[in-house]
């Protein structure tokens, strides 16, 4: 009668080193944003009364404000859009955007009420 092939002692005598290529470092293509002077403003203006947080003021591609806009977004944990050079997020989380946009190194200014 042979030995049980479910002991760890079999499992010991394994090499894993081979089994798989060596991993290739992970890079971010995401592109770095630069530091900007941004404004954060509130209003519901428009919109059927629905509360809204505008940021004005980014200077860049549309690709590198719709990847702001994304993180902001995932951040708060609320819908928005983009339109017109403005990152829209819906209700009022001017406070808590201005908290992320400062710890991304950007200067933001808080306007109007």
């Amino acid at each position: 009668m042979s030995k049980k092939l479910n002991s760890f002692e079999a499992l010991a005598n394994i090499q894993f080193k081979n089994l798989a290529p060596s991993p290739e470092p992970l890079t971010d293509n995401a592109p770095e944003l630069m530091t900007q002077e941004l404004e954060a403003h509130f209003s519901n203006k428009g919109r059927a009364g629905k509360t809204v947080t505008l940021i004005r003021g980014f200077e860049g591609s549309t690709d590198e404000l719709k990847v702001l806009a994304k993180k902001l977004k995932q951040s708060v944990g609320v819908g928005g859009s983009v339109k017109n050079g403005e990152i829209i997020i819906q209700g009022n989380y001017r406070e808590q955007l201005i908290i992320i946009l400062t710890e991304m190194g950007h200067r933001v200014k808080k306007i109007g009420g």
